[in-house]
């Protein structure tokens, strides 16, 4: 299992109330808690990595949606069966 899908489904489970207060900020979560909230993905790694090991803490920006933890890959390789 995935280390911090924990604080992934968190995140998730209080994206809507997290909105009202942290809108378009950077979120530091651990042990599925907020533990802190910066303007930018580099001051969010940077601070949390005063405190913590790296791998013990997501970094998520509040948004609505999911466009800030979704990826899409676009490909023009056409495959023939």
């Amino acid at each position: 299992m995935n280390p911090l899908r924990a604080e992934f489904e968190w995140y998730l489970d209080n994206q809507e109330d997290l909105l009202r207060r942290f809108e378009g900020r950077v979120l530091i979560i651990k042990e599925q808690a907020l533990v802190g909230d910066y303007e930018t993905d580099a001051e969010a790694v940077m601070a949390a990595r005063r405190e913590y090991e790296m791998g013990t803490f997501l970094v998520q920006r509040c948004s609505y949606g999911s466009a800030d933890y979704t990826q899409r890959f676009h490909s023009r390789v056409s495959f023939r069966i």
